[in-house]
C-alpha cells in the first residue's frame, strides 16, 4: 500500500482513522520541541504544532481533528464521517468530547510530569487530575455508549483497550 502522506507526531485518533479506512501513513520519528522547531519543519508548518500532516500532493494540515477528518475522507465507505447528517453530527460530538474533555487533561498531565509547565505543583496536579477524573469513563458510563469501545481494525493496530471499572474520583485529603 502506498502512504497517502506523512504524519509528524503521534496522534492515536489519526492513526485509528487510517487503520479503519485501510490507509497507510508515513510516520517519521519526532522529538518534541526539536523536530517541530527546525527551519525545514517551520517552513511547512509555521506554528510548529504537532501533530501535522502533509499529503502526497503537498497539502498541509495541523490539528488532530482536522487531520483525522481529512484522512477519513479518503475512505467514505468506512463510515468514519457518518452516512447522514445525524451521523456526521454524532461524529463531531465525540471528536470534540475527546478533545475537550479527555485529551486536554491528558496533555496537561503529561506536560506537568515532563516539567513543561514549570516546577511540579501538587495543587496544579490535583486540579488537573480532578478534572480528568470527572470525565474518565468507567463501565457504567461506557454501558450508555456501546460505541465507546474500539473498532476491530483499531484493536488490530493498538491492541485491546484497557478501561477502568469505576470512573476516577477526586478524594480530598483535608
Amino acid at each position: 500500500m502506498v502512504p497517502i502522506g506523512t504524519l509528524w507526531g503521534i496522534a492515536f485518533s489519526i492513526l485509528a482513522a487510517a487503520a479503519v479506512a485501510g490507509l497507510e501513513l508515513d510516520t517519521p520519528a519526532v522529538e518534541f520541541r526539536v523536530t517541530n522547531q527546525t527551519p525545514e519543519y517551520l517552513s511547512k508548518f509555521p506554528f510548529g504544532k504537532l501533530p501535522a500532516f502533509e499529503d502526497t500532493q503537498g497539502f498541509k494540515l495541523f490539528e488532530g481533528a482536522a487531520i483525522a477528518r481529512y484522512v477519513s475522507s479518503f475512505s467514505p465507505e468506512s463510515g468514519l464521517l457518518g452516512n447522514s447528517a445525524n451521523e456526521a453530527a454524532l461524529v463531531d460530538q465525540w471528536v470534540h468530547f475527546g478533545e475537550s474533555e479527555i485529551a486536554t487533561f491528558s496533555y496537561e498531565t503529561m506536560a506537568l510530569v515532563a516539567g513543561y509547565l514549570g516546577p511540579y505543583s501538587k495543587e496544579v496536579f490535583a486540579g488537573v487530575s480532578q478534572q480528568a477524573g470527572r470525565i474518565t469513563c468507567g463501565s457504567a458510563e461506557r454501558a450508555q455508549y456501546p460505541q465507546f469501545t474500539a473498532h476491530p481494525k483499531v484493536k488490530a493496530v493498538f491492541g485491546e483497550a484497557e478501561f477502568v471499572e469505576d470512573a476516577m474520583a477526586y478524594k480530598a485529603t483535608y
